[in-house]
């Protein structure tokens, strides 16, 4: 089997897309969460609360003829990839577009704004809003296929529109690719944009956070004054290579993946089950060929929902035991959906390099409901890590788990 590194890295954010602008904000202990006043439009929401990026603009030198294809959610993978690929030293290698490279790429869904227009088109009869670009900005496959045509990538295109697995699915079955040979480099990540019919997901479930005079003070993952999660928005991709390209081309390698587990509940839609997420970290622990006692951190998945905290913790607990440090990175930016666990892959793989992690916000009392870990609180820990683990989980009961090396 073939080794895989990580070559490249970029992301658009709430925090900025630069890991020096996202750095900043981790060490301020400040998270991005706002009141939307725009959403006292939805009368029936309960949440008003929301990190969405502090601006976005396409960016002039985008062709018209490739970006009208795009809704926001291509629109912020074509840029994290870009972003990545400049990272990566390949920006301007037109060799990118021979088959050698794949795009793997995720989120919950397609734009929002088509799906908008075809409804009115059912409910009025009129087509006035619909496009001949309506389907494909709406489509579940339109960040991979985007990202694709945006470089005239000709490699195997995986689309992973699986909630908040998609990102960590994404990067997850890149590895893969490239693992079995079928690919000598991969982009992969997960984009979501942000929308009041997304946020209304969660809060018809009592999912969301309503402190919505306190947005500072949420959300609060593994607390037991927690009451929901905060949407978010962004991107962020990860160029993934197989070691010895990467070698032969002089890249320098961020670090190497070398371990992915995926599976599935089997039991309900929204509500987690412990057991099958540990074997989710097991699978991944195996195919690294590593003991538990390896890993020296876990990103935590995180959410800040009842439920889902506390199975969490307790699968890590089962798989590592109470020594396991672990915080949850959504306690900044929200929950990013489809474009978690490449956020939180960028940023793990950040703070490995750097020996420092980045504590959970809002995290006074750990729930005693929750398993006990090593819970990081109240500044940045120190650690220094070979290997780290990153875990997200999703709707449907899909479990991920990826185990990154550090390349020293």
């Amino acid at each position: 089997m073939k080794r895989v590194v990580i070559t490249g890295m970029g992301g658009v954010t709430a925090f900025g897309d630069s890991w020096d602008a996202v750095e900043a904000r981790l060490r301020s202990g400040e998270n991005a969460v706002r009141r939307l006043a725009q959403w006292d439009y939805f009368d029936a929401l309960h949440t008003r609360l929301a990190c969405p990026l502090p601006a976005f603009t396409t960016p002039a030198h985008y062709p018209r003829k490739k970006v009208r294809s795009m809704g926001p959610v291509s629109l912020y993978s074509v840029r994290a990839s870009e972003l990545a690929l400049a990272d990566a030293g390949l920006a301007d290698d037109a060799s990118i577009a021979d088959g050698r490279m794949g795009v793997a790429y995720g989120s919950s869904s397609g734009s929002v704004q088509p799906i908008r227009a075809f409804g009115t088109m059912l409910e009025t009869g009129s087509m006035s809003n619909v496009t001949s670009n309506s389907y494909v900005q709406m489509m579940p496959h339109t960040s991979a296929v985007n990202v694709s045509l945006f470089w005239d990538l000709k490699g195997r295109i995986i689309p992973t529109s699986c909630a908040c697995a998609s990102g960590s699915q994404a990067i997850g079955y890149a590895y893969e690719a490239i693992q079995s040979g079928k690919q000598a480099l991969m982009l992969a990540g997960g984009a979501e944009e942000l929308s009041g019919p997304a946020v209304a997901v969660f809060d018809t479930l009592y999912a969301t956070s309503t402190r919505n005079d306190e947005p500072h003070l949420t959300p609060r993952p593994f607390d037991a004054a927690r009451d929901g999660l905060v949407v978010g928005e962004g991107a962020a991709t990860l160029v993934l290579e197989e070691y010895e390209h990467a070698l032969a081309r002089g890249a320098r390698i961020h670090a190497e993946i070398v371990g992915f587990g995926c599976n599935s509940d089997g039991a309900h839609m929204t509500q987690p089950t412990a057991g099958t997420m540990a074997l989710a970290m097991q699978l991944a622990l195996r195919d690294a060929q590593l003991s538990p006692d390896a890993i020296a951190y876990v990103n935590a998945h995180g959410t800040s929902t009842d439920r889902g905290d506390i199975a969490e913790s307790h699968a890590t607990a089962q798989t590592f035991g109470a020594r396991m440090p672990i915080s949850s990175l959504k306690s900044y930016i929200g929950h990013t959906l489809g474009a978690c666990g490449a956020i939180e892959a960028w940023w793990t793989i950040e703070m490995m390099k750097r020996n420092w992690y980045a504590p959970t916000l809002n995290l006074d009392h750990v729930d005693p409901a929750c398993a006990p870990l090593d819970y990081i609180v109240g500044g940045a820990r120190e650690i220094d890590a070979q290997y780290v683990m990153s875990n997200n989980f999703a709707f449907g009961g899909i479990n991920t788990s990826l185990i990154f090396r550090r390349v020293r």
